[in-house]
């Protein structure tokens, strides 16, 4: 080395992560270009988690899924990565954990006692992914029914109809010779049935497993009166089940002690086709998830694949005050359906809920001038919005927003909020206590109410939402009362918002460069999540690089909510669990997928 060369400066020390010194050999940085979090070894997994929860303030276990890394190549490496997002019900970003399995032998602890919400997304992970979860409590198949063979989700499973791992299928490009593949692989002669199982022979019986556990749930009930129990089938079709929705509950007398949500008779495999679909695809298809609110999910998927996109995918200011004003009239269009229906409920029939539609229906005027449609509204672009306000519409909205609105939810308020039969059939109904909210990983109202200020529009803003003045909705009663008060209080905030957002709307474009047809996507993994509706809408999401996800997993809130149904009947009546459903506010297409 010369005089004049000088000497290279000695690399600075990796600081590590209070994670990282917390268990220098339990857990690695996850060092995959693109990824994020740290990678936790199996048998660390309880013991990280206990620290995270205990130690470090991450309370709250948003996201659980998995991810099938398949080839078929020859010496791939092939395994199934769990993927738990944590947060603070403080605020704050995520912690992301992941733990790697064999696909032939999937098996890692539960984290339910840690984290009870954990229950029904580790079920998901077993029905789809075929991975055991040690020491859970109720370990059956959730959407899919026991004798369903295989696992859906895997990379090597073909559905029905299968034609190509993803689209556009080469029927159709480039030379657009269509044809259906129904035609061409007909039903029955590509069925997979379980070993053992004959389709001629088989003859419907009751679900054991489910009634195991409801009666394992009701001997440990025990009151001075000798009453016999019974099982009670509500749903899946009836008016106050919202859809094809089952609870099977267990009576003592008109007592709840067991409770059982069933669910999955809608299910379709969202994932499934999403990872089919190419990214561009995947836009419409979310608005079938949540039919209410569709610009909702809209936004969480479009925020999910701009975080990979960078500044290709940055929107411009316009576009940005349009998805707020999308939004946020979103919300209020939602919660005007929650609270009319919780009337319904309740016993009202439809009454309350048909002045309650009045209004919605202006705001679907609206979604429907803009972008074509009334409900799969289909707005949202990578990089923007699809299309500006249309000449009268910000008018429109302005009067709404700034005259109508207001007023009418005032008289919602006014009407209902005092009516006897609805605070004795709310109040004290159905309680939540703030603890079990966020051990129950509940989002959205049912959170709230339960006096827990978590709203991801500030606990981890997105978007512009950082430059706008509001409240957070929040009840201390946690009962359903204070469930249906908190949809009253969020639509006056919203409206705060709206007139912010109209105020300082900019001019400009409304698309960052050109709508594409398709985009390229860089490989690597994001989650971006919203506070819809209902509660943290989110989208996890795996490039590869390709034109299509590797993964795409929803995380929705009307599922995860319901892990907490049980807590809230237990020791109630049953004439309150149609109450309590209602006040949770669910949409089967988001449960189901």
């Amino acid at each position: 080395m010369s005089e004049a060369t000088p000497a290279a400066a000695p690399a600075a020390p990796i600081e590590k992560s209070a994670l990282e010194q917390r268990f220098p050999e339990a857990v690695t940085p996850d060092a995959r270009p693109g990824y994020e979090g740290y990678l936790v070894g199996a048998d660390h997994l309880v013991e990280v988690a206990r620290a995270l929860r205990d130690e470090m303030g991450y309370d709250y276990l948003s996201s659980v899924t998995a991810v099938d890394y398949y080839s078929d190549a020859p010496n791939a490496e092939n395994f199934i990565e769990v993927v738990y997002h944590f947060y603070k019900s403080t605020g704050g970003g995520a912690l992301e954990l992941k733990v790697q399995t064999p696909r032939d032998n999937s098996v890692i602890p539960s984290l339910v006692d840690l984290y009870p919400g954990a229950d029904f997304q580790e079920r998901e992970a077993y029905d789809l992914y075929g991975v055991t979860f040690t020491g859970h409590p109720d370990l059956r198949r959730i959407l899919m029914w026991e004798g369903f063979a295989g696992y859906p989700m895997r990379k090597d499973w073909k559905e029905a109809f299968y034609e190509e791992e993803a689209k556009p299928f080469k029927n159709r490009w480039p030379e657009g010779q269509v044809y259906r593949a129904e035609d061409r692989n007909p039903f029955n002669k590509n069925n997979q049935y379980p070993q053992g199982f004959d389709p001629t022979t088989f003859k419907e019986s009751d679900d054991p497993k489910l009634y195991e556990v409801l009666e394992k749930a009701g001997r440990a009930y025990s009151e001075d009166i000798d009453t016999e129990q019974v099982v009670v089938n509500l749903g899946p079709q009836h008016p106050s089940t919202h859809g094809v929705f089952r609870m099977a509950v267990r009576l003592d007398g008109e007592t709840i002690v067991a409770l059982k949500p069933v669910m999955g008779y809608l299910h379709r495999n969202h994932e499934k086709i999403g990872e089919r679909n190419t990214w561009t695809m995947n836009m419409p298809f979310t608005d079938r998830l949540d039919y209410l609110s569709s610009m909702s999910n809209n936004f969480g998927y479009a925020l999910a694949v701009e975080k990979l996109m960078g500044d290709k995918g940055a929107p411009p200011e316009r576009a940005q005050y349009l998805r707020v004003i999308m939004a946020e009239l979103t919300r209020i269009s939602n919660h005007l359906w929650a609270v009319g229906f919780l009337l319904n409920d309740l016993g009202a029939f439809f009454t309350p809920a048909l002045y309650a539609i009045v209004e919605r229906e202006l705001i679907l005027d609206v979604f429907e001038a803009t972008t074509g449609s009334r409900m799969m509204c289909n707005y949202f672009r990578f990089g923007g919005v699809a299309r500006d306000l249309p000449e009268g519409v910000l008018e429109k909205i302005k009067d709404l927003v700034f005259n109508r609105l207001e007023r009418k939810i005032d008289e919602l308020d006014i009407y209902l909020s005092e009516n006897e039969l609805v605070r004795s059939r709310s109040e004290g109904v159905g309680v939540i206590t703030p603890e079990e909210a966020i051990a129950f990983s509940t989002a959205g109202p049912v959170l709230r109410a339960s006096g827990v200020p978590y709203d991801i529009r500030r606990a981890d803003p997105y978007g512009i939402y950082d430059r706008f003045d509001f409240k957070v909705a929040v009840r201390n009663h946690g009962d359903v009362y204070d469930r249906y008060m908190i949809r009253i209080d969020e639509m006056r905030y919203s409206l705060d918002i709206l007139k912010q957002a109209l105020k300082d709307l900019p001019g400009g474009e409304v698309m960052n460069g050109k709508n594409p047809y398709q985009v390229r996507v860089p490989a690597g993994e994001s989650y971006g999540r919203v506070e819809g509706p209902k509660g943290e809408l989110g989208y996890y999401i795996v490039s590869n690089g390709k034109g299509n996800p590797a993964r795409y997993h929803v995380r929705a809130p009307s599922f995860i909510n319901l892990t907490v149904l049980e807590k809230m009947c237990l020791g109630q009546k049953v004439a309150d669990v149609v109450v309590n459903l209602g006040s949770i506010d669910i949409v089967l297409g988001e449960v189901d997928r």
